[in-house]
């Protein structure tokens, strides 16, 4: 009983700090690290790195949940977050909580890496609990396009870990990051579409309907795959292009599906989609360095 207990109490911790985004964004620093030239960061200091943003990606995560436990409640893929059972209460010790994890994601960066690796550090979790979060989800559709920022800060934390100068190649993948959050949010907000209406978030799709949204999410679909392939004209190898080809070319059919026959069935192939192509991208820049250093 007790084993199932701590098991279940994890779980809950997990979902509240949203760890498996907060690893997904630590792989995108690690990928803008790996994409910087000439790159030579010691054990500590990449691991400093990958906690730091692991860490800052999960308090602004718990301030997510935090301060959107009503929302949260009138949606049913998160009616069963803790804030929103009750399994957790929300309270001062929460907030404090969550400031003390992201001034000590900071401090981290800053003592073993730089200042600028712990301002964009900073910037990533600022942006999406406080101008995604509270300034501008419930309020404007340009909500996750601003907010998508927060995926870009954190690949420009891995570059200038290695280089506060940053390099070309590792910043036009901050851009792709920055074009590829929001057909990624808009296409699970087709798929939820009720949900999203019912909690009165204004997500593209709820304000201009699924037809023209999905036009919208197959002209950021094309202009972020476009983009991600330009890497390859600043120093990245063929391993890098296989990727970006490979994922964006999937991406894209399935965005072109979606513009045919807009709906919550396709909305979530092209969601899952977007999850396929940035896998590819980040896999192949973090292993293209280590597979070239073997060749």
């Amino acid at each position: 009983m007790a084993t199932a207990s701590r098991q279940l109490q994890f779980s809950q911790l997990q979902n509240v700090f949203k760890l498996r985004i907060g690893f997904a964004i630590m792989l995108t620093a690690l990928a803008g690290l790996a994409m910087t030239p000439n790159a030579d960061l010691s054990i500590l200091e990449v691991s400093a790195l990958a906690v730091a943003v692991l860490v800052s990606a999960a308090a602004a995560g718990a301030l997510n949940q935090y301060l959107e436990r009503d929302l949260d409640g009138n949606m049913a893929r998160t009616a069963n977050r803790p804030f929103v059972t009750g399994v957790f209460q929300a309270g001062p010790k929460w907030l404090c909580a969550i400031i003390l994890l992201l001034a000590g994601a900071v401090i981290l960066a800053w003592s073993v890496l730089n200042f600028a690796t712990a301002l964009y550090v900073f910037l990533g979790a600022f942006f999406y609990g406080v101008v995604y979060t509270v300034w501008l989800k419930r309020r404007s559709w340009m909500n996750i396009v601003i907010g998508g920022l927060s995926g870009s800060f954190a690949v420009l934390a891995g570059v200038a870990a290695a280089d506060p100068d940053l390099a070309t190649a590792p910043v036009l993948l901050a851009v792709v990051l920055f074009l590829w959050t929001p057909p990624h949010f808009w296409s699970l907000a087709m798929a939820l579409h009720k949900d999203y209406a019912a909690a009165k978030v204004p997500m593209l799709p709820v304000v201009i309907g699924d037809g023209p949204a999905a036009r919208v999410i197959l002209a950021h679909t094309v202009a972020l795959v476009a983009l991600s392939l330009l890497p390859f004209a600043f120093g990245m190898g063929w391993l890098y292009l296989a990727g970006a080809v490979i994922g964006g070319g999937y991406f894209i059919l399935r965005a072109v599906q979606l513009v045919r026959a807009p709906g919550p069935v396709l909305a979530m192939k092209t969601f899952f989609a977007s999850l396929i192509q940035l896998t590819l991208l980040l896999v192949t820049a973090i292993a293209e360095p280590w597979i070239m250093g073997l060749v």
